[in-house]
């Protein structure tokens, strides 16, 4: 058996090799301290651990850690497998593997919170900040435990490991909780945040600087290439969990499975961190029967999902609701065939005056386009009146299509009969151009020309900030020879409402400006239209909606724009 032996003050290294089990000819007498001066324990620090020098402390057995330091000043004495090791290329892998789960983690997060707070600049910083913060903060706690003894260091990051899979399974159930037991508002959504995504983030991370130091022990003499392949696999980790989330984990299994497979992938890690005294298996038995029930049996946040919508689908009497990241996005009200007068029952109120006006303004053989397309339930009355009409509908996400397609019966005929993939040629027995694309990335790419644009494109419940600039408004101009309806959620005289009525004053001379009633939360559809031409009055415009007052803002541009609602 050899014997290392490490003299801080005489020899710095010298091997000693003893076929004795306790290697009783390289002690000195009992109590003596002359033999091996100034020596410091690597776990318990400076010669501070209560022991006596001699053959009865040493520690036997088939692999041990170390052999205790002894009392005074005596060196320490390790076998040459001194400490528990993983492989090299095992630490790396582990590193990628955590680095990978931690970010489609913080990207599950920003997607789960949509049905609850919506998705905006102001809860995607607050995910990313909680959950970089937490990064951090596990990252200090794991530097400090990767200090202590072996044992207990890899005992503590098995414990991290079984924590983060149990936290990360359970993350969208808290969120529910919270939002029932009332968290609302900005507050609300960043404390709801704090609490369930802090956590978990905290103990992902937990076990990277243990596994680095540990990979970079496994090359002696290779040390900063060691650090470099450290730091690199973090970051290909990074970059493959955030590409994982977005194509391929959120919109295939939705974001409670994501969360759950994010606690499976913690939990596959812990046969690969060996060492020490292991933890209870019925610990670890119980927390992977947690995750696989909670990915398995637990409610999914969203009706249908995709990596840009959270869509759930309500019957509330004759109306059928299509709901987007909590928002009400479109509403069809069903009729009899016997009180059908071969148009579409527009079931929102903002529809319906939107109608009223473009029915007023549009000929009859109108060319619009729609940029959202939502419910398709405007584009379906445009065709439905007017058998001579066009329309182009550029909606971002196919999910909201197809859900359309299987619940709003009047839109979905109008598609069926009608529709075309509106990025190719239209067909001559074609109306409905579909486009499944960002609207902005439309307006530059298009050479068409429109009668009329409707700009009724909604993320959560606010308008995308890039769809509201001068730039944006300057290319509908170019491509568009009449009027421009939109439509915005905001309170009365909001900032969204104000930035966009100043672009369109300085582009149009004529804008009528009408808000509808207030909702609990403050907020109300105010619809702006503006044309090169005076527009009529309208004869029976609806009672909830009547003209509003706009005060004087600065216009939004692409480089300063609407940042969301606070």
């Amino acid at each position: 058996m050899v014997y290392w032996l490490r003299n801080e003050e005489t020899e710095p290294d010298q091997l000693v090799q003893s076929e004795a089990e306790y290697a009783p000819d390289i002690f000195p007498k009992k109590g003596s301290t002359s033999y091996f001066p100034s020596a410091i324990c690597p776990v318990h620090g400076k010669t501070s651990f209560e022991g006596t020098t001699g053959r009865e402390n040493v520690i036997s057995g088939k692999r041990p850690l170390l052999y205790r330091c002894i009392r005074g000043n005596a060196t320490q004495l390790l076998l040459n497998n001194k400490e528990t090791t993983i492989r090299f290329s095992v630490a790396i892998a582990l590193i990628l593997v955590l680095s990978a789960v931690g970010l489609t983690y913080e990207i599950a997060a920003g997607r789960v919170l949509a049905p609850f707070f919506g998705t905006s600049l102001l809860t995607w910083t607050t995910v990313i900040a909680t959950v970089l913060g937490g990064f951090s903060l596990g990252s200090a706690l794991g530097g400090v435990i990767a200090e202590r003894p072996r044992a207990i260091a890899l005992r503590n990051v098995r414990s991290a490991l079984v924590a983060t899979a149990v936290l990360m399974a359970v993350s969208p159930t808290l969120l529910g909780i919270l939002h029932a037991w009332g968290a609302r508002g900005t507050e609300g959504m960043m404390l709801s945040v704090f609490l369930v995504f802090f956590p978990a983030s905290v103990c992902v991370t937990l076990p990277s600087p243990l596994l680095a130091k540990l990979a970079i022990e496994a090359r002696p003499g290779r040390e900063g290439s060691s650090l470099g392949f450290v730091l690199a696999a973090g970051s290909v980790g990074a970059i493959f969990g955030a590409i994982l989330a977005g194509f391929v984990a959120l919109p295939l299994i939705g974001s409670t499975a994501t969360f759950a497979a994010c606690g499976a992938m913690a939990l596959l890690c812990l046969p690969l961190v060996r060492g020490g005294q292991s933890g209870s298996s019925g610990v670890t038995i119980a927390a992977a029967a947690f995750v696989a029930f909670a990915g398995l049996a637990g409610s999914p946040a969203c009706e249908y999902e995709s990596g840009l919508s959270c869509l759930h689908v309500f019957q509330r009497g004759p109306e059928v609701q299509l709901v987007s990241d909590g928002t009400v996005q479109a509403a069809e009200r069903r009729r009899s065939a016997e009180t059908s007068d071969g148009t579409v029952g527009l079931a929102l109120s903002y529809t319906e005056w939107l109608w009223e006006r473009m029915d007023r303004d549009l000929g009859p053989e109108a060319s619009v386009l729609f940029v959202g397309g939502g419910g398709y339930t405007l584009p379906t009355q445009l065709l439905s009146s007017r058998p001579k009409a066009r329309a182009v509908a550029v909606e971002i996400d196919p999910l909201v299509t197809k859900v359309v397609r299987l619940h709003m019966p009047d839109a979905a005929e109008m598609i069926a009969q009608t529709g075309y993939d509106g990025s190719k040629e239209r067909p001559t027995d074609r109306r409905l151009g579909i486009v499944h694309a960002d609207g902005r990335v439309y307006l530059n790419e298009t050479d068409q020309r429109f009668d009329a644009v409707v700009m009724d494109a909604f993320s959560s419940g606010s308008v995308p900030a890039h769809l509201v600039t001068r730039e944006t408004f300057a290319r509908l101009r170019e491509i568009v020879d009449g009027p421009v309806y939109v439509n915005l959620l905001d309170t009365p005289d909001g900032q969204l409402a104000q930035g966009t009525y100043a672009i369109l004053r300085e582009l149009y001379p004529h804008i009528e400006a009408v808000q509808g009633q207030v909702n609990a939360r403050g907020r109300t559809n105010i619809i702006l239209a503006a044309s090169l031409r005076p527009l009529e009055p309208l004869d029976n415009s609806k009672d909830d909606y009547s003209p509003t007052q706009i005060s004087d803002a600065r216009a939004f541009t692409d480089d300063r724009g609407w940042v969301g609602h606070r």
